[in-house]
C-alpha cells in the first residue's frame, strides 16, 4: 500500500496554516420563505468549536452520497462505507468517537436511534439535497435534544429559504452502476405559502460483491407567515433496500477471493442467497411554530412523529430448530428468517429566547417517547415441522422516555467580551425485556438522571477575530444491548465526559486561520473487553478512565481572485487507562478451554487516529454566462486500531486519497459536475474489527476489514426551470 509521508503532509498543511476554506456566503438566489430557528445551534458568541456548511457548500459537494461523505473534508472526521462507495450503510467518526456518540438533530428534532443511539444515514437517501445549513459542533457543544454528545453534534437545518426558486431536475451516473435522479421544487403559492418538495432515487451495485443499494428519498415542506408567527409543516423520509455487506473481509479471504469478497449470504449452498437484504422504511413528520411574542421574546414549539418499519433477511444453514420453537423429525434445518423492527418515535421540543441589552437567554427542552417492537419470524424452512409461515420465534418490546430542559445564557460584559453558561437536566427511562440474576428474560426498567453544566467565555477584540474557552460535562446512558445482554447485577453504568476547549481564529478578506486545543476526559467509558455474559454473548464493560487530547489547526489563503488553498490538521493522543482484556483460549484442536485475562494500561483508544488532515486547492471563476470550477482535495487518516489492545495485529494502516472535482455552469441554470474519486487508486480499508484469542498457547488475532473503492467517478448534471 502506498503511504503518504507524514513529514510531507505536515509541511504542506502547516505551510498553508492548515484548514479548509468554508465559504459563509449564502447562495446568490434566495426567495423570502420563513426561516426555521434552531435553538441548539451555536453562534459566534458561543464558546464551542464548530463549523458551518451553507447551502452553497452543500450543493458544491453533493453528488448523491450519504451525508457523512459531504462532511469528510471537515476537521477530525473519518468516514466509512460498508459497500465501499459512500452509498448505503455509511458512518462518521469525529475525533475518534464512534457514530453512536455523535448527536444528530434535524431542525432541532433528535434523529439518533433511541435504543442503539446509532445513526442510520441509509434511511434518509439524498437528504443533504434539502439541507440549507449543516453545523458540526466538535466536543460536548451546546445543550441539545436527544442522545448525549460524546464526540460531536451535527445539526441539519431546512427551510431557510436559500436556493433558486423554481423546478430543478438533476441526474447522475457513475462507477459500479451508480445512478441518481432528483426532481425538486421551491417557490410560493398565490396564498403566500412557501413550498419545497424533492424526490430522489438512487441505485448502486456497490464496490463490494452484491452490495447493492436501491434508495428512495423525499422531502416536502409548507410554510406560512401570519403576522409575527411562522408555521411550518415538514415531511421527509426514505425507503432503502440494501444487500448486506456488514461482515467485512479478512486477509485470508482477500488472498483467496479478492478484496471485494462478501461472505454475507454464503451459508446457502451453491450460489449466495439473492435476497440477503436490509429492507426498511422511515417517515418523519414535523410541525413547527415560531412566534415573536415581543421585540425581546421569541417562542418556538415543535411537534414530531417518526414511523419506522422494516427487517433484515438471512439465509441460515443447519440451524437448531428448537431455537425457533419448531418441532420436526430432524433437529436442524436450513431456513430463512426475518428480524423486524417496528417503531414509533414522537414528542415535542421547545425554546423561549429572551434578548435585552447585554443578555441573551434561552430556556428550552424536549419530551420524547419511543416505542420499539423487535420480533423475528421464519418465512421458509427446509424442514418446517409444525411451524407456520411467519411464526414469530421471539418478541421483545421496549419503551424509552427522554425528558430534558436546559437554560443557556450569554452576557456581554463589554463589546468584546461575553460570558456563557449552559445547564441541562435530562432524565431517561427505559423499559425492556432483559436478563435477571438467573439469566432468565424478564420485563425490566432502568432510569437515569443527568445534570450537564457548561461554561465559557468569548473574546472578540476586532472584527473577524475570535478567542474562546469553555468547559462542559456530558453524560450518556448505555445502549440497548448493554441493558438487554447484561444480567441486572453486572449492568454497566452511564458514561461521563469532561470536555475542555480553547480556541482562536481570525478571518479577513484573503486569509483565515484558527487553532483549537481540546481535552476530553472520560469516566466509565464503555468498551468491549472480551467479557462474556451468562449466555455467552460479548458485552461492553466500563473502564475507569480514558482521554482524548489534541490540537486542531485550520486555515486558508486566497492566492488570487479565483484560486484558494486551504486545509485542516488534527494531532491527538487518545489513550485508555488500565483495564482487563479477557480472551478466549483454545487448544490445538480448537477445543474451548475457557478465558484468561490480560492487564493493559495506556493503550490507544480504538478507531482514534493520532493524525488526520485535509488539503484543498480550488479554482472558481465566472466569465459572463459561464462558470468554471475545479478542486483538488486530499485526505489523510493515520494508523488506527480496531480494538483497545494496541497490538500490531489489530492495526489498520494509515491511508490517503485524493478527489478531483470539475464543474461548469451556464447562465446559472445548467450544471455539470465531474467527480473523480480516489484519483491515485489507493487500496485502503477505512474500518474493521478483530477477534483476539489464544490458540494452542499462542496469541492469535482474526481481523476483518472494510475495503474502499479504488479510482471511480460520478458525473452529475442538472437544469433549473
Amino acid at each position: 500500500m502506498k503511504r503518504l509521508s507524514l513529514s510531507t503532509l505536515l509541511v504542506l498543511v502547516l505551510h498553508t496554516l492548515s484548514a479548509q476554506v468554508v465559504d459563509t456566503v449564502d447562495a446568490i438566489y434566495e426567495i423570502e420563505l420563513p426561516v426555521m430557528v434552531t435553538a441548539t445551534s451555536a453562534r459566534q458568541e458561543t464558546p464551542v468549536t464548530y463549523v458551518d456548511l451553507t447551502k452553497k457548500d452543500i450543493t458544491l459537494r453533493n453528488v448523491g452520497q450519504d451525508a457523512p461523505y459531504l462532511l469528510k473534508w471537515t476537521p477530525s472526521v473519518v468516514v466509512n462505507s460498508d459497500a465501499g462507495t459512500g452509498v448505503g450503510y455509511t458512518g462518521i467518526w469525529i475525533r475518534g468517537s464512534d457514530p453512536t456518540r455523535t448527536n444528530i438533530t434535524i431542525n432541532g428534532i433528535p434523529y439518533n436511534d433511541s435504543e442503539s443511539q446509532g445513526v442510520y444515514w441509509v434511511n434518509l437517501p439524498d437528504f443533504s439535497s434539502s439541507a440549507d445549513l449543516i453545523q458540526i459542533q466538535r466536543g460536548v457543544g451546546t445543550s441539545t435534544n436527544g442522545a448525549g454528545a460524546f464526540g460531536a453534534t451535527i445539526n441539519f437545518t431546512t427551510g431557510r429559504g436559500n436556493g433558486k426558486p423554481g423546478l430543478s431536475l438533476d441526474g447522475g451516473v457513475g462507477s459500479f452502476g451508480t445512478r441518481r435522479g432528483v426532481v425538486s421544487y421551491r417557490g410560493k403559492t398565490d396564498g403566500g405559502f412557501g413550498v419545497e418538495a424533492r424526490y430522489s432515487k438512487i441505485h448502486s451495485d456497490g464496490y463490494v460483491d452484491r452490495a447493492t443499494a436501491d434508495l428512495d428519498g423525499y422531502y416536502a415542506a409548507v410554510s406560512k407567515t401570519v403576522k409575527d408567527a411562522i408555521f411550518s409543516f415538514v415531511a421527509f423520509g426514505g425507503h432503502e433496500v440494501t444487500y448486506q455487506s456488514w461482515n467485512g473481509v479478512t486477509q485470508e479471504e482477500i488472498d483467496a477471493f479478492g478484496r471485494t469478497y462478501n461472505s454475507v449470504g454464503t451459508e446457502r449452498e451453491g450460489e449466495p442467497y439473492d435476497n440477503e437484504v436490509d429492507n426498511y422504511r422511515q417517515n418523519h413528520y414535523q410541525l413547527h411554530y415560531n412566534q415573536a411574542l415581543t421585540s425581546q421574546l421569541d417562542l418556538s414549539v415543535s411537534g414530531h412523529y417518526t414511523r419506522g418499519l422494516g427487517y433484515f433477511e438471512q439465509y441460515k444453514a443447519d440451524e437448531s430448530l428448537s431455537d425457533y420453537g419448531i418441532t420436526a423429525a430432524v433437529d436442524a434445518s436450513d431456513l430463512i428468517r426475518r428480524r423486524w423492527l417496528d417503531n414509533h418515535f414522537y414528542g415535542t421540543v421547545y425554546s423561549l429566547r429572551f434578548r435585552q441589552n447585554k443578555w441573551d437567554v434561552t430556556f428550552g427542552g424536549a419530551a420524547n417517547e419511543y416505542l420499539g417492537d423487535h420480533y423475528g419470524e421464519v418465512i421458509w424452512a427446509r424442514s418446517a415441522g409444525d411451524s407456520e409461515i411467519r411464526d414469530r420465534y421471539y418478541e421483545n418490546d421496549a419503551t424509552k422516555r427522554d425528558f430534558s430542559n436546559y437554560l443557556r445564557a450569554n452576557y456581554a460584559v463589554t463589546d468584546r467580551v461575553s460570558l456563557y453558561a449552559d445547564a441541562q437536566l435530562r432524565h431517561v427511562n427505559y423499559e425492556f425485556l432483559g436478563l435477571d440474576r438467573n439469566a432468565e428474560l424478564l420485563d425490566q426498567e432502568a432510569s437515569h438522571t443527568f445534570f450537564n453544566p457548561k461554561a465559557g467565555l468569548v473574546y472578540q477584540p476586532t472584527r473577524g477575530t475570535r478567542a474562546y474557552a469553555s468547559f462542559g460535562v456530558a453524560q450518556r446512558e448505555p445502549n440497548r444491548n448493554d441493558f438487554t445482554d447484561n444480567p441486572v447485577d453486572t449492568r454497566p453504568t452511564p458514561e461521563k465526559l469532561y470536555n475542555t476547549e480553547v480556541g482562536f481564529s481570525r478571518t479577513n478578506e484573503r486569509t483565515n486561520y484558527g487553532i483549537n486545543f481540546y481535552h476530553m476526559l472520560y469516566r466509565d467509558q464503555l468498551v468491549l473487553t472480551g467479557r462474556l455474559n451468562d449466555v455467552g454473548d460479548y458485552v461492553r464493560t466500563n473502564v475507569p478512565e480514558s482521554y482524548r487530547l489534541g490540537v486542531e489547526l485550520q486555515g486558508g489563503v486566497k492566492l488570487t481572485d479565483y484560486l484558494t488553498l486551504g486545509g485542516n490538521l488534527t494531532l491527538s493522543r487518545n489513550r485508555i487507562g488500565e483495564y482487563t482484556e479477557i480472551l478466549d483460549d483454545y487448544d490445538g484442536n480448537f477445543e474451548y478451554l475457557g478465558q484468561f485475562e490480560v492487564t493493559r494500561d495506556g493503550a490507544p483508544l480504538s478507531f482514534s487516529p493520532d493524525l488526520t488532515g485535509a488539503l484543498e486547492l480550488a479554482y472558481d471563476r465566472t466569465v459572463r454566462r459561464h462558470g468554471f470550477g475545479a478542486s483538488l482535495q486530499t485526505k489523510y487518516v493515520g494508523d488506527r486500531y480496531v480494538d483497545n489492545s494496541g497490538a500490531e495485529e489489530s492495526k489498520l494502516d494509515g491511508y490517503y486519497y485524493t478527489d478531483l472535482r470539475l464543474s461548469y455552469t451556464l447562465d446559472d441554470r445548467y450544471r455539470l459536475t465531474f467527480l473523480l474519486r480516489n484519483l491515485t487508486d489507493q487500496l485502503y480499508s477505512s474500518n474493521g474489527w478483530s477477534y483476539r484469542y489464544r490458540f494452542d498457547g499462542a496469541p492469535t488475532t482474526l481481523q476483518g476489514m472494510y475495503p474502499q473503492a479504488g479510482r471511480n467517478f460520478m458525473l452529475s448534471f442538472g437544469v433549473d426551470f
